[in-house]
């Protein structure tokens, strides 16, 4: 039974599976997103989450502690000067994981992992929606100035809908024609 296991060892040794995971993070901290496989996208989660929320307090000791999950001195660098600025006002979930076709080699489950505020895609598409508005066919004009509305419309009507004079050589020669 594996009550209380929370940690997905990847069929890896602890030194192999930390490493790999910091590789991960660091290309997805310099790449804003990277595919992967379900597996591991679910673990990587795991491990960069508290790690950029470290990043929003922007103190020596916490850039000390990120780098000793990193182990790169420029994703560290991009993480606290870009991305804890986008994500300061964010109270977790940085990430976001997308479900792609299996892959065609061993038919393992693969996933996007990415920032959730650096996708272009979603960002622009929840701005330009605008609300619909619903219309049943319930007129514009309110119950109190109806009658005036009406009397307006008709004399609307009465303008455009005037027969006309019949066209003589006499008017012709006035408009010029």
């Amino acid at each position: 039974m594996r009550h209380g296991k929370k940690v997905n060892h990847l069929g890896r040794t602890d030194s192999h599976r930390k490493a790999m995971l910091a590789n991960m993070a660091s290309s997805l901290i310099k790449h804003k997103r990277i595919s992967t496989t379900l597996a591991k996208a679910k673990a990587l989660r795991m491990y960069v989450e508290p790690i950029i929320t470290k990043s929003k307090n922007d103190t020596t000791h916490s850039r000390r502690i990120v780098f000793s999950y990193l182990q790169d001195k420029e994703t560290v660098t991009e993480l606290f000067r870009d991305i804890a600025a986008k994500v300061a006002n964010r109270p977790g979930g940085y990430t976001r994981i997308i479900k792609l076709n299996n892959r065609l080699g061993d038919n393992a489950e693969m996933a996007l992992i990415e920032l959730v505020d650096y996708n272009e895609v979603y960002g622009k598409e929840a701005d330009t929606a605008e609300k619909k508005t619903t219309r049943r066919g319930r007129s514009k004009v309110k119950k109190s100035d109806a009658p005036a509305a009406k009397a307006e419309k008709a004399e609307e009507v009465t303008e455009e809908t005037a027969p006309e004079a019949p066209v003589t050589e006499e008017t012709k020669e006035d408009k010029g024609e």
